[in-house]
C-alpha cells in the first residue's frame, strides 16, 4: 500500500512538473487569466451601462406609452441577442463585421460579450423597476417630483435591491462565458490550458487546473456579492 502511495504521490509530481513548471507553462495561465478579468470586467461595464437604458426605455414605454420607436428597436435587440449563442455572436463580430479591420481580440470579445449581457441586464433591471408597487411613483409626483425625479430618487434605489441578486448570478455567468473566447484565437484562461494540453498531450491536469482557478473566481464573486446583499439589509432595518 505504501509503495502504491509512493508511486502515486511520483506521478502526481511529475505531471505536475511537465504541465505547469517544465518551459514556464504555467504562464499560458497567467496570461490567459489576465485576458478572462479584462474581458469579463469590460464586457460588464458595456452590459450595465448599455442594459440600464434599454430597461429605461422599455419601463418608461410601458408606463407612459413614450418612446414606442425606440422600444420597438430595444424589443428586437433583446430577440436577436437573446435568440442566438453567444459564441456565434463572437465570431460575427470578430469574422464579420471587424474582419476587414485591425483590432485588438481583447476589445472584440469585450463588445461582443458586452452587447450580450446587455440583453439579460436590461432585463433584469427592467423586471425589478416593474416590481416597485406603481403608488411609489404616485407618492414621489404628488410631492412634486417629476417622472425622471421620482424614477432616480425613489424607484431606482429599491430596485437595484431587488435585483442585486440576479445581477451577481449574470456576473458570474458572464464570467464562464469568457471560455469561449478561443474561438477568435484569444488567449484566455481557457485557451491557456488548453495549450498546455496540446503540449504535453495530458488533459486532465491542466483542464483541472483552468477548473480550479473559474471556481475560485466565481467563490470571490459570490462573496462580495453576499456582502454587498447584506450591507444593503442593514441599511433597510435601519
Amino acid at each position: 500500500m505504501q509503495d502504491f502511495l509512493i508511486n502515486q504521490w511520483n506521478n502526481f509530481t511529475n505531471s505536475f512538473y511537465r504541465n505547469f513548471i517544465e518551459d514556464s507553462r504555467w504562464t499560458y495561465l497567467t496570461s490567459g487569466l489576465i485576458n478572462t478579468l479584462l474581458i469579463t470586467l469590460g464586457a460588464l461595464v458595456v452590459g450595465v451601462v448599455l442594459g440600464f437604458a434599454i430597461a429605461m426605455i422599455r419601463t418608461t414605454h410601458d408606463r407612459t406609452g413614450k418612446l414606442g420607436f425606440l422600444n420597438a428597436i430595444a424589443k428586437l435587440y433583446l430577440t436577436v441577442i437573446r435568440g442566438t449563442p453567444v459564441v456565434v455572436q463572437l465570431m460575427i463580430i470578430y469574422f464579420g463585421i471587424f474582419a476587414s479591420v485591425q483590432i485588438n481580440a481583447v476589445l472584440v470579445a469585450i463588445i461582443a460579450f458586452g452587447l450580450n449581457s446587455a440583453a439579460y441586464v436590461a432585463e433584469i433591471f427592467r423586471s425589478g423597476i416593474m416590481s416597485i408597487d406603481p403608488g411609489q411613483m404616485e407618492a414621489g409626483r404628488s410631492l412634486g417630483l417629476n417622472y425622471s425625479q421620482t424614477t432616480w430618487k425613489i424607484i431606482m434605489p429599491q430596485a437595484l435591491k431587488n435585483v442585486l441578486p440576479a445581477l451577481g448570478n449574470e456576473m458570474i455567468t458572464l464570467l464562464k462565458e469568457t471560455s469561449v473566447a478561443g474561438y477568435i484565437g484569444l488567449r484566455d484562461l481557457t485557451k491557456g490550458g488548453d495549450l498546455i494540453r496540446s503540449r504535453t498531450f495530458a488533459a486532465f491536469m491542466p483542464l483541472l487546473a483552468v477548473a480550479a482557478v473559474y471556481l475560485i473566481l466565481v467563490l470571490g464573486l459570490q462573496y462580495l456579492v453576499g456582502k454587498m446583499e447584506r450591507r444593503l439589509g442593514k441599511s433597510d432595518r435601519r
